[in-house]
């Protein structure tokens, strides 16, 4: 709506915030939060979505899926996230973890804000709680999520009165208001203009770093991909695995200038060369790429 301005995320500090700039360390003595062996998926038509996939992606990561369209990223998320079961193979969460965790906390940020239109932003924003029966840090729990995203001004606000990014800035604040260990994103920000879609990729990797959180995102857009992650993933066209992966190993706080660099362009280059190959292979293979 117009009128409304969008702030970005603050940098509200709480107890999971780290009171420096850089990002998360990651390192082979970290837990591994997602742990995929050898799975695979077929749906019910046949359609072979998933070939065989072997992933993991240590506590403290922001790992991207990328690859074309109807490759299998949003499936291979789905999976890890619950939603599907593999046809073969296994998906785990913290499966290294020094201490048992029967249930570690995930959220799933999706492709469209699925808001509730007849509820206010911070109604939206409560709906995971209330599902949860959550306790009396309930309220607490929903303005920090709100503080986080920049939206703790527009919490009366309905999702019509919105702008695109703004709704998604909700749909974030859902997702974070459960505090969880784990966040998948499919991506989030494909439906949104360049401009808002650059600024909310800022402000998601700011706050990955802030809160130190494990992500898991999707993407086909290598510039975004090379921007946010730590590691890329690669996958090929379907049914998709995964073909190759780059580390970005940039520090901590990425900015525009990062986007026109010398370096910035190289690895997107090389992640290009990666699906060309891929695609290369496939079509040497006789099948369609999809």
């Amino acid at each position: 709506m117009a009128g409304f301005h969008q702030s970005p995320i603050t940098s509200h500090q709480s107890p999971l915030v780290p009171t420096n700039h850089e990002s998360p360390i990651t390192d082979q003595r970290s837990s591994v939060a997602v742990h995929v062996e050898s799975a695979t998926k077929t749906y019910p038509s046949g359609l072979a979505a998933l070939g065989m996939v072997d992933l993991e992606v240590r506590e403290g990561e922001f790992a991207t899926l990328l690859g074309p369209s109807g490759c299998g990223k949003s499936t291979l998320l789905r999976m890890v996230g619950g939603l599907l079961q593999p046809s073969t193979g296994k998906v785990g969460l913290w499966t290294e973890s020094s201490h048992a965790i029967s249930r570690p906390r995930l959220a799933f940020v999706f492709q469209s804000p699925t808001l509730m239109p007849w509820a206010s932003v911070e109604r939206n924003v409560r709906l995971p709680l209330d599902l949860t029966h959550a306790g009396a840090d309930a309220e607490s729990k929903i303005q920090s999520a709100l503080e986080l995203v920049g939206l703790r001004e527009f919490k009366n606000a309905y999702p019509r009165e919105l702008s695109g990014g703004m709704q998604m800035r909700v749909s974030i604040a859902r997702a974070l208001v459960t505090e969880p260990r784990l966040l998948l994103m499919d991506e989030p920000f494909g439906a949104l203009d360049e401009i808002t879609r650059n600024r909310l990729d800022r402000e998601i990797r700011d706050l990955w770093a802030r809160r130190s959180l494990t992500t898991l995102f999707v993407t086909h857009s290598i510039y975004e991909a090379v921007f946010l992650s730590t590691r890329v993933l690669v996958m090929s066209a379907r049914p998709g695995r995964i073909v190759g992966e780059i580390t970005v190993d940039e520090p901590h706080p990425r900015t525009d200038a990062f986007r026109v660099s010398e370096r910035f362009a190289r690895r997107c280059a090389q992640i290009s060369d990666m699906l060309a190959g891929a695609s290369a292979e496939r079509g040497e293979n006789g099948r369609d790429a999809a």
